[in-house]
């Protein structure tokens, strides 16, 4: 048995029909059923039912495609981890982190990296949480900084820091000093996260909320934490962000009041593949351990 096998196989699995198949494949329609029967022959089973009106899977054929669609998926991945694996030397790296994380620590772990590994390419992207964790499981990225748990058998999650939540408000619209105030802002309106983009989060916000006696007045949604921060600066709104953005923030027009009364926390941790040993994987999680934002 052939990988070609297993491909014509596939093809006609999914066109259920010989002729379309062979167009797919390009090759001509006797030699794809000859593969066929080749491979049927080899299997001692037969694949399918053919028909002068239709083709169908057997029962076996259903079993049979199943199983050659995990191998090849399994094919992918091998791939793609040796790949990884030769690009210790040279190659890319890729590293996803959320909008409300980013500070100065990302910028030195790049620099850090690329003193230990010249020959590497190395890449920022920013992409939400379930972006990223779908991201990591096919491979396409190859550490995740995230806020939400992680549910995934092929993810490994390290925690990073917790964070807390503070009040970002204009100060020349807002008059507000101490966290005892937080109630009068009940009538003001605020920006926050969309809560299709990020549920969890939002809940976290109206809870807050909650503690503090009133219900926000939201108006404003956006999926970027700058961009509430922004908004908020442009006298939109007022909004509750992750602390981590409070202490890298040096905004003059922006004030911040850290909501200590409440203990309420985000995880904020660090995700890599189960699989993924790598020493470029391994340098980064020290670095960022070592440097955290605690």
């Amino acid at each position: 048995m052939e990988l070609r096998h297993l491909k014509y196989f596939l093809a006609v699995a999914e066109e259920l029909n010989f002729t379309k198949a062979a167009e797919k494949l390009f090759i001509s329609q006797p030699p794809l059923s000859r593969q066929i029967i080749e491979l049927e022959n080899e299997i001692k089973a037969k694949l399918f039912i053919r028909n002068n009106k239709k083709v169908e899977l057997t029962e076996a054929g259903k079993y049979f495609n199943q199983e050659v669609i995990a191998l090849f998926k399994n094919l992918e991945q091998i791939s793609l981890k040796t790949k990884k694996i030769a690009d210790n030397v040279s190659g890319e790296f890729t590293i996803a982190y959320i909008s409300s994380i980013y500070s100065s620590v990302i910028s030195k772990l790049i620099q850090h990296l690329k003193e230990q590994f010249p020959y590497v390419n190395f890449k920022l992207f920013e992409i939400s949480t379930t972006k990223q964790i779908d991201a990591l499981e096919q491979g396409k990225i190859d550490l995740g900084i995230i806020r939400s748990p992680v549910k995934s058998p092929k993810i490994k999650s390290q925690l990073w820091f917790k964070d807390g939540f503070s009040v970002v408000y204009n100060k020349e619209l807002i008059q507000i000093n101490t966290e005892e105030e937080i109630p009068n802002l009940k009538d003001e309106t605020f920006v926050f996260f969309n809560k299709d983009y990020a549920p969890h989060y939002h809940e976290v916000l109206l809870e807050l909320c909650a503690y503090y006696g009133f219900k926000p007045k939201v108006v404003h949604e956006s999926n970027n934490i700058n961009s509430i921060v922004q908004l908020v600066k442009n006298g939109l709104g007022i909004s509750i962000v992750p602390s981590n953005i409070a202490k890298n923030n040096r905004d003059l027009e922006i004030g911040f009041i850290e909501l200590k009364k409440v203990q309420l926390f985000t995880d904020v941790s660090l995700i890599t593949s189960k699989e993924d040993d790598s020493e470029i994987t391994k340098s980064a999680v020290d670095f960022l351990l070592r440097f955290s934002e605690k």
